[in-house]
């Protein structure tokens, strides 16, 4: 009981950064009074959270390693509150700007925190089921932040949504307050850039996080082009909805099953994340049939890819990792998935624009499958000549 005390205002993080990230995006181009009618506006501001995310979660990643994850946590999570507040109370469309750049900013700080006290707090051979529990919330909120945002936005405009994302963000750090233990920075080796260099370009580092980034891809291209691929084939607004739905629940079930099967010993992280490449890939080949049923064969298969991949990596990630350095292992792992993020919705874009968008799928998919199936060969060969070295 004391282990979910402590980890549910971890959870309710994960579930802001989520919903916060999300919420807005969707509704930035909707019909509201202050929505952003302008494509080249619309793009920058969704760059902004973004991008402040991928500059500065390594940098905070490390950080929480030299003065503990648990101030950067808080830390990250009242300057989300404050950047929300700003909007809130300017209700203005330049401060806009300035709350999405700050909500990335502290979003920057206070997911890597969390994923880093996730791993302090849990033993090791708990780490699946905790990192499972971890991203069923966060993909709660992905689901949700849609939904609810818009709901919102309907109801009183974007300010009421800056609002609500205040009083969230300063519930969460309260509860974090008083249910989050401190956890006091560890001892360090001191380290080099040319050791920091290694480390990051290790396999063992390699392999979970570059399957991280391979299933943000996946998923950012289900939720973003499944719906154009659904309207193509006839479908109304409500099927490619519930397909995308069906997307992300899937994400959010499968993933505490995968930790638990991890601690059970009835999977391995490595066996996990080449199947969950592997099923993300079929997702991908699976978009590319005609009708409802290709879409929903995608979207279930990719949400079950991605649902395994995402608590096995992280897993994988922090079982590897001293403790000391959690913080800066994770912040740039959470790189390697903002940069999946954006780089599969712009190879599959790039691949439509040039042929079409059923090319643009299979792209994707060969690239997914690649990942397992080259370190599978490079085993296989290494295998080969250790067995050839003695004779």
């Amino acid at each position: 009981m004391a282990t979910d005390r402590r980890m549910w205002p971890l959870y309710a993080a994960g579930f802001t950064t989520a919903f916060g990230a999300h919420a807005v995006a969707a509704n930035l181009g909707g019909f509201s009074a202050d929505a952003v009618k302008s494509l080249l506006t619309l793009g920058v501001l969704l760059a902004l959270y973004d991008g402040a995310e991928v500059v500065l979660k390594p940098v905070f990643g490390t950080i929480a390693d030299r003065i503990g994850a648990r101030p950067v946590l808080l830390g990250g999570l009242v300057g989300f509150a404050i950047a929300s507040g700003l909007y809130a109370v300017a209700d203005s469309p330049g401060w806009l700007w300035v709350a999405r750049l700050g909500q990335g900013a502290a979003a920057s700080a206070f997911s890597p925190a969390a994923s880093s006290l996730v791993a302090r707090l849990n033993p090791a051979a708990k780490h699946g089921r905790a990192f499972g529990s971890y991203g069923f919330y966060k993909s709660i909120g992905y689901t949700l932040g849609p939904l609810l945002g818009g709901a919102l936005v309907w109801l009183g405009g974007f300010r009421l949504l800056f609002v609500v994302m205040t009083v969230l963000a300063i519930s969460v750090a309260l509860w974090a307050l008083l249910a989050v233990p401190m956890t006091p920075p560890l001892p360090r080796t001191r380290q080099t850039v040319l050791d920091l260099a290694r480390r990051l370009t290790d396999p063992v580092f390699l392999r979970p996080t570059a399957a991280l980034a391979g299933a943000t891809a996946a998923l950012s291209v289900g939720v973003g082009f499944l719906p154009v691929t659904g309207a193509a084939a006839g479908l109304g607004t409500v099927a490619t909805g519930a397909a995308v739905s069906v997307l992300a629940a899937t994400a959010a079930l499968v993933q505490p099953r995968a930790g638990r099967a991890l601690d059970a010993g009835r999977i391995t992280a490595r066996g996990g994340l080449g199947i969950g490449l592997l099923v993300a890939a079929a997702g991908m080949g699976c978009a590319t049939l005609p009708g409802l049923l290709g879409v929903l064969l995608a979207a279930v298969l990719i949400g079950v890819g991605t649902g395994l991949i995402t608590p096995l990596g992280f897993s994988a990630l922090a079982s590897s990792t001293s403790p000391a350095r959690l913080g800066q292992t994770m912040g740039t792992a959470e790189l390697g998935r903002e940069l999946g993020d954006a780089g599969g919705p712009l190879l599959v874009a790039g691949v439509a624009t040039a042929a079409s968008l059923t090319y643009g799928y299979a792209v994707l998919a060969v690239l997914l499958a690649a990942g397992p199936a080259y370190y599978f060969c490079a085993t296989r060969s290494r295998g080969g000549q250790a067995n050839r070295e003695p004779n």
